[in-house]
């Protein structure tokens, strides 16, 4: 007969049944929580989620291209498995996955490429809604040159005079205006606003692309807000910087032709450092970032705007703003080596150029505010100011824009319509065009 207290007798049958389910984990490997692959031209993703860090050994083979992956700490599951089915015909990098236990303990992982490829393979401790990561990035060995994508989008869309002539640096005549996208139910476009006499809009007009960098916030691991409904972030603002996209190809400044560059055009995580680095890249003239946030309570409502601060925020909201969005990277699932080499979001001392950038960003954010205010409530009548990493490109006017807090359910409701996405195209729109008839961009060499 056991004479132990009824206590000591359940504490013991405790500790035993923890060590024999401790044995079976180590027995039968980490357990996959879920796998995910997300393709887009300029890389693709392989994400293997579980309960437990896994250890990677990774090999290239370069012909055929091909990553190999030993899995150390694993047993073949169903969710291994699925990886197979998830890989997509029109992934750009990615041709087929294969998947085998190549050793007790140990999960082969094959990724056939449909070209050369650069890859990254690391892990992520638990974030978020995220437990462990183990993260493969294929990027292509010879990526597009998005600047010259963009030229030749411009040539391939003009009338068939414009589309003949060579790319030149010379200045050419202007643009014939492409077609309107009709824009129904929300009100049409408006013309750029007259300018004023003496300022700079009586220079003499560009002869070039003008380029406008939009950036939908979030996507790929990193769903951005939620609101009560389910609706993600990452999808609302993709499909209003697609709108917004459709207005800026249709839309010349003093007859000069304006170009839209997404720094994601899919569902797929881009880093902070490099939304910046891809807006310098093609030599944009703006920069939009576009966000739908949520906040701490539903009650929260109305659009902000915001631009750098080169010292604190303008309100302890901004601060807390800010210090949301930057952590994207965390979400996201960022390489740390590759974050390291990213000097744009790792410097701390603003130049002298970031003055001027910072005075022409309120001007753009002022427009842009009082566009979106002509929709609904405001949650600041001002635009407001913090250290967004995203907006720190030191020669390109930028902004960040809350269209709305998604964790509010009217304003999550809005934002879901098609109707006030495409009215809220249609405010930032007007902001630019009216931005661009004020501040008319400085000539450089990228003319068509």
């Amino acid at each position: 007969m056991d004479r132990r207290p009824p206590a000591r007798r359940s504490l013991l049958r405790a500790a035993s049944l923890a060590l024999l389910l401790g044995r079976l984990r180590m027995a039968h490997g980490a357990g996959i929580v879920a796998v995910r692959i997300w393709p887009a031209p300029e890389y693709s993703r392989v994400t293997i989620e579980s309960d437990e860090a896994l250890s990677a050994k990774p090999f290239f083979v370069a012909t055929p291209p091909r990553l190999a992956v030993d899995i150390e700490g694993a047993d073949l599951s169903p969710a291994l498995r699925e990886l197979v089915a998830k890989v997509r015909f029109d992934d750009p990098n990615i041709a087929g996955i294969r998947v085998g236990q190549n050793a007790p303990g140990v999960v082969r992982l094959v990724i056939d490429l449909k070209q050369a490829a650069l890859p990254q393979v690391f892990t992520l401790p638990p974030v978020a809604a995220y437990r462990h990561r183990l993260v493969l990035d294929l990027y292509p060995a010879a990526p597009m040159d998005p600047l010259q994508a963009l030229i030749a989008e411009r040539l391939r869309d003009a009338p068939p005079t414009l589309a003949a002539a060579p790319i030149s640096t010379a200045p050419a005549a202007p643009a014939p205006p492409l077609p309107a996208v009709p824009a129904a139910p929300a009100p049409p476009i408006v013309p750029a606003v007259p300018a004023r006499p003496g300022n700079r809009a009586t220079a003499t007009p560009t002869d070039r692309l003008i380029i406008v960098a939009l950036d939908p916030g979030h996507g790929g691991e990193d769903p951005g807000a939620i609101g009560p409904a389910g609706t993600r972030e990452k999808d609302v603002v993709l499909r209003v910087a697609q709108l917004l996209r459709q207005r800026i190809n249709a839309t010349t400044v003093a007859g000069n032709p304006m170009r839209a560059y997404l720094t994601r055009d899919g569902d797929y995580f881009v880093p902070l450092g490099t939304r910046v680095q891809k807006a310098r890249d093609v030599q944009a003239d703006l920069f939009v970032s576009i966000h739908a946030d949520a906040f701490t309570t539903p009650a929260a409502r109305g659009a902000s705007v915001f631009a750098l601060s080169q010292s604190g925020a303008s309100s302890a909201a901004a601060r807390w703003m800010a210090n949301k969005e930057n952590q994207s990277d965390l979400v996201g699932g960022i390489n740390a080596q590759r974050q390291a080499q990213d000097r744009y979001v790792q410097f701390t001392k603003l130049d002298m150029s970031i003055t001027a950038q910072i005075k022409d960003s309120l001007q753009l954010g002022r427009v842009l505010l009082g566009e979106i205010g002509q929709l609904g409530q405001l949650h600041k009548p001002q635009v407001e100011q913090a250290g967004f990493a995203v907006l720190k490109a030191p020669d390109i006017p930028s902004v960040l824009v809350e269209t709305a807090f998604i964790s509010n359910p009217e304003e999550e409701k809005r934002l879901r319509s098609s109707a006030y996405q495409e009215q809220l195209a249609n405010a930032l729109m007007r902001g630019i065009t009216r931005y661009f008839a004020k501040n008319p961009p400085l000539a450089r060499s990228r003319s068509i």
